[in-house]
């Protein structure tokens, strides 16, 4: 299974629609598009999770080290998810504390 990035704007910020699994093999395109958008100066992301089909230590570490690069200029790092197994992974690690988990987009800040 490969991963697809979906990218648009909405009301100033990205929405990133990601499908697929995200994994050590995956994971990487996605930093790259986080980079990427911090790069060009939008600091607001929103990643949608809806479609994820398996997330791995990998792509938890990339979702991480997006948010602090969003942090770094006082911008948000949002994600999407009502999926129970997904929801679950960020439950045992913690990071539901650490992320905004929003079970809509139109229910993240600005979307």
């Amino acid at each position: 299974m490969d991963l697809t990035l979906a990218t648009r704007e909405e009301d100033g910020r990205a929405i990133v629609a990601v499908g697929g699994e995200i994994d050590v093999y995956t994971a990487p395109k996605l930093r790259d598009c986080i980079t990427e958008l911090v790069g060009a100066g939008t600091y607001d992301i929103v990643i949608d999770l809806e479609a994820v089909e398996f997330l791995d230590s990998t792509g938890l570490g990339v979702l991480v080290g997006g948010l602090k690069k969003v942090r770094a200029h006082d911008g948000s790092l949002d994600l999407v998810c009502t999926q129970e197994r997904l929801l679950k992974i960020f439950r045992i690690t913690g990071l539901a504390k650490v992320f905004v988990i929003h079970d809509a987009i139109g229910l993240a800040p600005g979307a």
